[in-house]
C-alpha cells in the first residue's frame, strides 16, 4: 500500500522538535491550532503559544514585533487568511523591514476540507511571491514538509510556506534535502517536462507513469522552491525536452505557472501549457471532485501534455 502522510501532522511535530532545541521559537495562531496542528506546540510548550483568535492582521503584526526581540515566530493560519486578509501587515510589517517571521498557509488551495470558496486560497502564491524580499516555499510531502521547515527556522528573514492539509504520497527519497531555489527532478525524461509542485506532484507522476505506457518520456520536476525559483532548471527543461507543462493548486495567473512563463519569456521561450485553477472561485467538494472538477487530475495532465508536445513540432 502506498505511503501517505500529511504535511500538517509533519509540521506540528516538527514544530515541537524545534522547540526542544530553540528556546527562541514561538508560535502564534489565529484559533486554527487544531486545524494547523500548531495545537500540538501549545500541548508542549504553552508559555510559547500565543493565541490571538480570529485576528490575522494582528497575530502577523505581534509576530513582527517578538521577531525584534529575537525571537522566532512561525504564524500560522488558513492560507487564504494570511495572504489575503492580513497582506498589509505580512507586505509593510514583515517583508518591508525583513523580519524573521515564518508564515504557515494552512488548508491550501482547493483541497481545504469541503470548506469552499471562501477558505480556498487560489491567489496565496501570486500574492506573496509579488512581495520583495519574501520567500516562497511548497513541500510535495512529508519527508520534504520536516525538511522546509527546518530550513525556514535557521534562515534569516521572512518566509512564507504553503502546509497542504491532507496525506499525500511520498514521493522524495528518505535522504532527500532541501536546498533554496533549487527544483529536484523526480523522474527523467526526454520528451517534455512536467514542472509541479506541492499537492499536485504526485499527481503528475502519475500523469508521467501513465504517458510512458504511450510513449511519452515526461520529466518530472519538483519546484518547492516558487521564490526564489530555479531557473536554470527550467532553462535546462526547455531546451532538453522542448516543451513545458506546469502543474499546480493555485490560479493560473501568477502562481507557479506565471513564475515559470516569465523564465521562459526572458531566458529560452518554449511552448507551455499551464494546469491549475483557470481563474474562477472554487467549490466546496472532496479532494478527488476538486481534482475533476477544475481539471488537476492526471488525465488533465497527460492532455496537456499532449497539447504542448504538439505545438512542439508546429
Amino acid at each position: 500500500m502506498e505511503e501517505k502522510i500529511a504535511p500538517r501532522e509533519v509540521f506540528g511535530r516538527t514544530l515541537i522538535d524545534l522547540g526542544k532545541s530553540n528556546e527562541k521559537i514561538v508560535v502564534l495562531d489565529a484559533d486554527l491550532g487544531p486545524s494547523t496542528r500548531v495545537s500540538y506546540f501549545a500541548e508542549e510548550f504553552p508559555e510559547r503559544f500565543i493565541q490571538v483568535g480570529v485576528a490575522e492582521q494582528n497575530m502577523v503584526g505581534i509576530a513582527a514585533g517578538l521577531s525584534t526581540f529575537g525571537f522566532i515566530p512561525f504564524a500560522a493560519t488558513f492560507a487564504c487568511f494570511i495572504s489575503k486578509r492580513a497582506c498589509d501587515q505580512v507586505t509593510l510589517s514583515v517583508a518591508y523591514p525583513k523580519m524573521n517571521v515564518k508564515l504557515i498557509g494552512g488548508y491550501c488551495g482547493l483541497f481545504s476540507g469541503k470548506n469552499g470558496a471562501t477558505h480556498q486560497s487560489l491567489e496565496d502564491i501570486a500574492i506573496m511571491r509579488a512581495i520583495p524580499d519574501m520567500i516562497v516555499l511548497i513541500p510535495a510531502d512529508g519527508i520534504e514538509t520536516e525538511k522546509i521547515i527546518r530550513f525556514a527556522a535557521q534562515y534569516e528573514g521572512p518566509v512564507y510556506i504553503r502546509v497542504p492539509r491532507d496525506p499525500l504520497p511520498i514521493v522524495n527519497s528518505s535522504d532527500y534535502e532541501f536546498s533554496l531555489g533549487k527544483a529536484t527532478i523526480l523522474k527523467e525524461g526526454s520528451d517534455v517536462s512536467i514542472i509541479c509542485a506541492g499537492t499536485m506532484v504526485s499527481e503528475s507522476l502519475k500523469a508521467a507513469e501513465e504517458l510512458l505506457k504511450e510513449g511519452i518520456k515526461a520529466r518530472v520536476i519538483n519546484m518547492s522552491s516558487i521564490k526564489p525559483i530555479d531557473e536554470e532548471a527550467i532553462v535546462k527543461a526547455a531546451k532538453e525536452t522542448g516543451a513545458i507543462v506546469t502543474v499546480e493548486n493555485h490560479n493560473i495567473i501568477g502562481g507557479l505557472g506565471g513564475a515559470v512563463a516569465e523564465v521562459l519569456g526572458e531566458r529560452f521561450p518554449a511552448p507551455l501549457k499551464r494546469v491549475g485553477v483557470k481563474d474562477v472561485f472554487g467549490k466546496s467538494g472532496e479532494n478527488e471532485e476538486m481534482k475533476k472538477k477544475f481539471g488537476l487530475t492526471a488525465s488533465d495532465i497527460k492532455d496537456a501534455v499532449k497539447n504542448v508536445m504538439r505545438r512542439k513540432k508546429d
